[in-house]
């Protein structure tokens, strides 16, 4: 699974057992997409089970999020992996 992944998306990097995106614009499609879905920052950390505080830090690229994290995002949004990893 992890090679599949290693393929779907560029600039990640394995640290451990936790495999971040690493490229600065993830935080800017996350922005882009929330600001069209028309959600404030909390409904968007409701809706992927995280935190406002982590949905902000993503969103200004402080934190890079995990797969995991990425997948929720993604799913809250209801978008493809291309459309979220659109710009990157």
């Amino acid at each position: 699974k992890r090679r599949i992944l290693r393929c779907i998306f560029t600039g990640i990097h394995e640290a451990g057992a936790v495999v971040k995106i690493k490229n600065r614009t993830f935080g800017q499609s996350v922005y882009r997409l929330r600001n069209a879905a028309a959600l404030t920052q909390e409904q968007l950390a409701e809706k992927a089970d995280i935190s406002r505080r982590y949905v902000q830090m993503i969103e200004s690229s402080q934190y890079a999020p995990t797969i995991e994290v990425a997948s929720r995002l993604r799913v809250a949004f209801g978008v493809s992996w291309d459309e979220l990893m659109k710009g990157l």
